[in-house]
């Protein structure tokens, strides 16, 4: 039974799944260069006149908060990138490498979270629900030493042909796939 709650939370993910998706649109364009309203500082710098370079940048900074606010322009930090790659982790999407900028390879292939919940399937397998929401199942039938419980640390990396694997509190890894 889903709740409202469950729904909402698909909602949002949807909604923030197609922004990425505009997103990716204009990283490809951004990857000839910064945005124009970005450009437009950055070339003020070329003023040598002080109080003519001074101009030039208010105006372009006008122009470039109106944009923001408009929702023409997007700024995110190192850390506002990484929470979207986080909580995209895992999940077949188009490659997203306006939010691996800066990134080393293996930051990108790597999650480490904590255990919310578990739940175990019929056939055994466990569902994993992270605290960040995110909800991974086991797939295959690798039995682990210690049940997994929450508050336990884990690690999922990318493996061969687009799998993942988990590590639950330094076990041995079991192969899971994102399911939300």
């Amino acid at each position: 039974m889903t709740t409202n709650h469950q729904r909402r939370r698909r909602w949002i993910f949807s909604v923030a799944v197609l922004g990425l998706v505009v997103c990716e649109v204009g990283a490809r364009a951004a990857a000839q260069g910064p945005a124009v309203q970005v450009k437009a500082v950055l070339d003020c710098r070329a003023i040598p006149e002080n109080s003519a370079r001074l101009a030039c940048y208010d105006a372009a900074v006008a122009a470039m908060g109106q944009a923001e606010v408009k929702g023409d322009l997007l700024t995110l930090d190192t850390e506002q990138r990484r929470t979207v790659r986080r909580q995209g982790f895992g999940l077949t999407l188009p490659s997203f490498t306006l939010f691996d900028r800066g990134e080393k390879p293996e930051e990108a292939d790597r999650l480490i979270s904590k255990i919310a919940s578990v739940s175990r399937l019929p056939r055994g397998q466990w569902v994993i629900h992270l605290e960040d929401g995110a909800v991974w199942r086991q797939i295959d039938e690798e039995e682990l030493r210690r049940d997994p419980k929450a508050g336990q640390a884990v690690a999922i990396r990318r493996a061969a042909l687009g799998s993942f694997l988990m590590n639950i509190d330094g076990q041995s890894a079991i192969r899971v796939h994102r399911d939300s």
